[in-house]
C-alpha cells in the first residue's frame, strides 16, 4: 500500500496548548482512519513542521486524511501551511495542499 505524508507548518499556539500535545494529537487523528507508520516534528528555519506519514490506497483519500490531521491541528494551534505528499520510490510527489 502507498505511503503517504502530512507537514504542516505550525504557528502560534491556542492558549493553554502544551506544545508536547500537538504532534500526539496530529497522529491520533490520522491513527482513526489509517494505519499510522510514523509522526515527527522538526525545525525548518526556525519553524516548526509536523510530519504524519501513513499508508492509504489511492490520492484522494490520502488527502481528506491530510485534511483531517490539520483540522485537528488547527485546534491546537495555528497552521501556517500544509500539504500532503505520496511516497514515490525516493523521492516525495505533491499531492496537494491542505
Amino acid at each position: 500500500m502507498p505511503s503517504y505524508r502530512v507537514t504542516l507548518t505550525v504557528g502560534t499556539l491556542r492558549p493553554g496548548v502544551r506544545p508536547d500535545s500537538v504532534l500526539p494529537a496530529a497522529a491520533a487523528s490520522a491513527a482513526g482512519l489509517t494505519t499510522v507508520e510514523a509522526s515527527d516534528v522538526t525545525l525548518v528555519r526556525g519553524e516548526p513542521r509536523l510530519v504524519v506519514r501513513y499508508e492509504c490506497p489511492a490520492d484522494e483519500p490520502a488527502h481528506r486524511i491530510g485534511a483531517v490531521v490539520e483540522a485537528a491541528v488547527g485546534q491546537l494551534a495555528d497552521v501556517v501551511q500544509g500539504r500532503v505528499t505520496r511516497r514515490d520510490g525516493g523521492a516525495w510527489t505533491l499531492v496537494g495542499a491542505v
